[in-house]
């Protein structure tokens, strides 16, 4: 019995040992993962929408979501991952998470991207723990295809977030209440 004793603590052990090994790779695996899923979404929501790319060429920080899923079935949630970028280089990492209830019922993704246009309200975004779409700065929520026509003339808001590559079935998206954390990496 004692053998069989020292074997499981010996396994233990060397399993704790493979992963604090391991581990630390696979979180820069995930971390390059969401920066190039995010990237990609970014450049695909620019080559779709000059608007989109206007307000990126102005933004002091872009904050990019690449697949936000969400799903509901009278109480839901939406959750996902992406990256801060300031001067297209990745300066930080996120997520963004939600719940709701009401009259829903469905799955989908989505991405979204935040467009920061002040510096005060940049700034109080990266000096704050917790982000709260819906409370605080002026944002305007659109969807991509409906910003063919934004043009930086036009631009009053402190942040902008656009909503794009929508797939699924559910009624409506909001991000009114997301709550954006970031992450210690």
């Amino acid at each position: 019995m004692s053998n069989y004793i020292s074997a499981t603590k010996n396994f233990f052990f060397l399993m704790a040992v493979v992963f604090g090994l391991i581990a630390p790779h696979l979180a820069i695996a995930a971390d390059s993962k969401i920066e190039k899923d995010s990237r990609a979404a970014l450049n695909s929501l620019y080559a779709g929408s000059p608007g989109a790319k206007a307000l990126g060429a102005k933004a002091r920080g872009i904050l990019a979501f690449p697949n936000v899923v969400k799903a509901g079935l009278v109480v839901g949630g939406q959750g996902g991952d992406g990256v801060l970028l300031v001067n297209d280089k990745v300066v930080d990492h996120y997520n963004t998470a939600a719940v709701s209830v009401g009259l829903q019922a469905g799955a989908q993704s989505f991405g979204y991207v935040l467009f920061f246009m002040s510096d005060k309200v940049f700034n109080d975004f990266r000096n704050s723990k917790n982000f709260e779409i819906g409370v605080g700065p002026n944002i305007v929520i659109i969807d991509a295809g409906a910003a063919k026509d934004l043009n930086t003339e036009t631009v009053k808001a402190d942040v902008y977030a656009m909503i794009f590559d929508q797939k699924g079935l559910m009624a409506g998206i909001g991000l009114q209440g997301s709550k954006i954390t970031k992450l210690n990496r």
